[in-house]
């Protein structure tokens, strides 16, 4: 809600190349992170697949290792000598006895000093012999042979190959290698009689060598245990044993082939299995962290690789958008030039199909609003000069018969001279009423119809009514509409002269402002009430007759002509007279 109130006073501009950041920003977003968890994916699955393979290469060394300790062993089993002795087919001859246990002795040397791995070989007979393959090792007085584990293991194989895990071996005096040993119990071939146990200590140390170069990242490691749970090989044996270190044994010992993962964060550790043919399980131990040790640099990549594409992308982006948008901004400058008036333009039509149909919509739509318009003026002004024309051409046929009848009233009196004053002055009202066919006309020539007009009157109404004109000589030549004066005065004499007791009085004035020429027209008669005096100029008052030009059409024709701001103005007492002001702009003289 709060991202669409900010994009609605937006321009479109800005709102197409926010759509495009976004757009582009979530894309890029949504693939940083997709690639980011992919490639952790796949180098996890990468150094699982090789973490698997190291195992099973060390398994098969270990294996290689192991079996050729189990051909010594099988060579020492079917050796004759070995078997004659230990069989015990020489007791009745010690010499033949004694020649009997150097010859075994003198082979199991032979095996020790052509290995170096190999720590000890030695027999150990039910009967109580014993053999060492090294003349210098004499057995540990304090130390109960038969119970040591790798003794009771090898009775309990009943002939089969028995490892032990590494450990201290205690059995020769002054002597307390780390080894791993290999113990079989040895059978006759002729009885099937068991008689004693062989015993291959292989160094420790040589393990060791053989498996402490074998790194999985800076932290990770191998290390071995057997069927029971015992570690045969570890690179911090010293750890384990004094507890300071611990491992996954028991789920170690729940796979037999397999991965699973142990530890939270940084020291979250990936445990690969691999399980030998003689009971070991050689296990690979991986950090994860560094499986993708190069995460940071992998993170760093893409935020820059992001950043870059966002940038590229704000940049296009701001491109189309411009290039949208700029026909649309260019037509909306357009429509505020027609907004102010300015109908005498044509908007180029771009290339964009879209802009471009537009734009020539819009170029038909202000020609065609132009055509309506000037249609509009012209009938506009024809009408005004038809209503102008109309109202002009008025004139109150009651005051028209009335003067001939006065003339020729006259005219049966004798009265040649009032005849001849009157006929002047009516056939002068006419001619200053047609004014040639013009619009406008001087203020002079409008004061001189009414004056025309005021005579006839006068010679009417005889002493019932007076008037006076003092005019300016400055107004005299500005422009004016014709027969203004004539329906205010004549509405002066029917409507306030007329009905009042005694004379009448009426007198025309003029004032000036910067801008406007002000006529005035007073009269003494019986005056208005505001009632009469509010609805005015709202209807066409009449004449006598019911026919004629009111002062509602003077005050229509002015407002038409010149602007609201012209026309008339009343003001009137009743009992004391009306005032008429007659407001003009000040046209040049004619």
């Amino acid at each position: 809600m709060k991202l669409a109130s900010f994009l609605r006073f937006r321009s479109m501009q800005t709102n197409m190349a926010l759509a495009f950041v976004l757009l582009i920003l979530m894309t890029i977003v949504i693939m940083s992170v997709v690639s980011y968890f992919l490639s952790e994916d796949a180098v996890q699955s990468n150094a699982k697949t090789y973490t698997t393979e190291l195992v099973k290469q060390v398994n098969n060394n270990i294996k290689s290792y192991v079996n050729s300790m189990k051909y010594i062993s099988d060579l020492v089993d079917g050796n004759p000598y070995v078997q004659q002795y230990m069989s015990g087919q020489a007791e009745d001859d010690p010499e033949k006895e004694r020649e009997h246990k150097q010859a075994v002795a003198d082979f199991l040397e032979s095996m020790a000093v052509s290995r170096a791995d190999i720590s000890s070989v030695s027999l150990f007979g039910y009967n109580g012999q014993f053999v060492p393959g090294n003349k210098d090792l004499e057995l540990n007085p304090f130390i109960d042979i038969p119970s040591l584990t790798w003794y009771r293991s090898a009775q309990e194989a009943g002939g089969e190959y028995v490892i032990s895990p590494s450990h201290v071996q205690p059995v020769f005096k002054d002597k307390y290698p780390w080894v791993v040993s290999l113990s079989m119990e040895l059978t006759s071939r002729e009885s099937g009689t068991k008689f004693g146990i062989f015993l291959i200590d292989l160094n420790f140390s040589v393990m060791n060598d053989m498996l402490q170069d074998i790194r999985l990242g800076q932290r990770g490691y191998l290390f071995i245990v057997n069927s029971e749970g015992q570690i045969v090989y570890h690179p911090q044996q010293q750890l384990i044993y004094s507890k300071l270190k611990t491992e996954k044994i028991q789920e170690v010992l729940q796979i037999e082939n397999g991965t699973f993962m142990s530890g939270e964060g940084g020291n979250r550790k990936m445990y690969t299995v691999q399980e030998s043919d003689f009971g070991w399980k050689i296990v690979g131990v991986s950090y994860v962290s560094e499986l993708v040790g190069n995460q940071n640099k992998m993170r760093l990549s893409i935020i820059v690789l992001g950043l870059v594409c966002i940038v590229i992308a704000i940049i296009i982006s701001l491109f189309v958008s411009q290039r949208v948008s700029q026909p649309i901004k260019q037509l909306q400058g357009y429509m505020k030039e027609v907004e102010k008036g300015n109908f005498d333009i044509q908007v180029p039509v771009p290339t964009t199909i879209e802009i471009g149909r537009l734009a020539r919509a819009f170029n038909m739509m202000v020609g065609r609003i132009k055509e309506l318009m000037s249609q509009v003026v012209r009938d506009q002004e024809l009408k005004r000069r038809s209503e102008i024309n109309a109202l002009q051409a008025q004139i109150n046929p009651h005051f028209l018969y009335n003067t001939l009848d006065s003339i020729i009233w006259m005219a049966e009196s004798k009265k040649s001279q009032e005849v001849v004053l009157m006929t002047s002055a009516l056939a002068k009202l006419f001619r200053a009423s047609i004014s040639k066919g013009e619009e406008l006309v001087t203020i002079e020539t409008e004061l001189e119809h009414i004056t025309n007009y005021l005579k006839i009157q006068k010679m009417r109404y005889k002493n019932k009514l007076d008037y006076r004109i003092e005019t300016d000589e400055s107004v005299s030549q500005y422009k004016t509409i014709k027969l203004i004066l004539q329906p205010i005065v004549e509405n002066a004499i029917y409507h306030g002269i007329k009905m009042k007791r005694g004379p009448g009085l009426i007198t025309i004035y003029s004032e000036e402002t910067a801008t406007d020429v002000l006529l005035i027209v007073e009269d003494n008669g019986n005056g208005m009430e505001e009632e009469k005096l509010a609805k005015l100029l709202t209807q066409q008052y009449e004449g006598e007759a019911g026919k004629g030009v009111g002062v509602g059409n003077v005050h229509g024709r002015l407002k038409l002509y010149f602007g609201a701001q012209y026309g008339l103005s009343y003001t009137s007492k009743p009992g004391e007279g009306t005032t008429v002001t007659i407001r003009l702009p000040k046209h040049p003289p004619l």
